[in-house]
Order: C-alpha cells, then structure tokens, then sequence
C-alpha cells in the first residue's frame, strides 16, 4: 500500500455507496484501512458492500437511507457516529438523473426528486457532518458532481441545475467549516456504469469520440484517483475546489 494514501484509523461514509462510482471508492478507502459507512436506499445492497469490505479487514457499518429525505439524514450521522464516534470523511456521491420526453413534460414530482438527491441531500448532510467535524478533529467533505453542471445538458437539466448547486455549496460550506474542514468536489463525465446499460452505447460511443479527448467513457474505477487525493491529508492546502475527472469534456 502507498503510504501516502494510508487511511488507517479514518472513517469515511459514502451515499450512494452501494454500486457505481460510490462502491469503487468507498471500497479503495477500504482496501487502504479505513472503516466505510455505506449508505443507500436498499439494505440488502448496503451489507453486501459492507461485506466485501470487511473481507479486506476493516469494519463496515451498512446504512439504508434515501438521501432525499431530510428527515432520514440526522439517523445517518447519529448512527455513524455511535458506532465509530467520528466521521473522518464525507462522500455525497447518490445522484440520479431520471429521463423525460421534453422540459414541458417534466413533473413537479420529478423536479422535486432530482433536487432532493442532488442537492438538498448533500447540503443537509454536509452541515451535519460537517459541523461535527469542525467541533472535533476535523475531516474532508467530498462532493460528486457532473459535468452537467457546468455545460449545457440536454435531457438532464434539472440534474445539471441540481449539481451547479452542489458545486455552489463546494465552496460556501469550505469557508463555513474551514480550516478544519476541507470541502471539494470531483466533477465527474461519462462514467460507465451499471447505470450505462440503459445507454444507447452506439450513439454514445459516437458522441464520446467526437466531443471527449479521450475519445470513450470512464471506468468506475478512475474515478478513485481524485478521491482518495481530496480525502487524504496530502490535499491539506487543497479546499473549494472543482476538479475535473470527466476524459476531457469540452
């Protein structure tokens, strides 16, 4: 193991954490010694991650919960917080981005949902979390955002709306919790995902050729680069701040 990227002693809680990008990281965390809190919606899902996780020697607490739900979170921290008694690093990394036929037929409902999990979850979190950790040892907040956030987004655009929010707070709650606190946020591409089976890879392999530098989608595992970075103490002078992990988007 690098040394450099050893979280024995650390814990870190991940939403989202049960497949995709929050199953890769939460689980390179693991495999570098640190204790995981795996948070979704399904409890099944959770303890299964839970599981490969402890089979790498560290303790896993499994939590279901939908991150939408303002009232669901405080259980979380509280829960992470009993068993390990801090929480070293946060990951607001659920997110969905469900797809509509047009922005005239996108429903309140809907809105509301995408708002939730991008961004209302996160901004709650973030302040239980982060107001605990600015009252003890500190920590280091990573945000998932997308590059949606940051250029136009066809037929994602409450989801781009959502995470330009999530980039906002990046920074506000930096300077609300510093200089115990860092808080920073990977702003993700393409990734393929299981959430990539329902693309129509053709078109986005034509698309990704013609628009991204490296010309194809991320591995889910490219993206544990950048986090175990913005989680370690070797990005102690690095807060506020966007990096870009997305192959090159324009």
């Amino acid at each position: 193991m690098d040394e450099l990227l050893d979280f024995t002693g650390k814990v870190a809680l991940v939403t989202g954490g049960s497949r995709g990008l929050g199953r890769e990281m939460a689980l390179a965390l693991a495999r570098r010694g640190a204790a995981v809190v795996i948070a979704s919606r399904k409890m099944p899902a959770c303890e299964a991650v839970a599981e490969e996780a402890r089979a790498l020697g560290v303790e896993a607490l499994p939590y279901a919960c939908h991150v939408g739900h303002w009232g669901e979170l405080e259980g979380l921290a509280d829960a992470a917080w009993d068993r390990f008694g801090k929480v070293d690093i946060l990951i607001n990394n659920a997110g969905m981005s469900p797809l509509y036929p047009s922005l005239g037929a996108i429903s309140e409902e809907l809105f509301d949902k995408v708002m939730s999990v991008n961004f209302k979850g996160p901004f709650r979190l973030s302040a239980l979390i982060g107001e605990r950790m600015a009252a003890g040892q500190g920590g280091s907040i990573i945000n998932v955002s997308s590059t949606a956030s940051l250029n136009p987004s066809p037929d994602s655009e409450p989801y781009g709306a959502a995470k330009a929010g999530l980039n906002a707070i990046t920074r506000s709650f930096a300077f609300a919790y510093g200089p115990k606190v860092r808080v920073n946020c990977v702003v993700a591409g393409p990734y393929l995902t299981d959430i990539s089976k329902a693309w129509d890879m053709p078109a986005f392999e034509k698309r990704a050729k013609a628009n991204l530098a490296l010309r194809r989608g991320g591995r889910p595992e490219e993206i544990v680069g950048a986090a175990l970075y913005l989680a370690s103490d070797k990005s102690s002078f690095t807060t506020g701040t966007l990096i870009r992990v997305d192959g090159g988007t324009p």
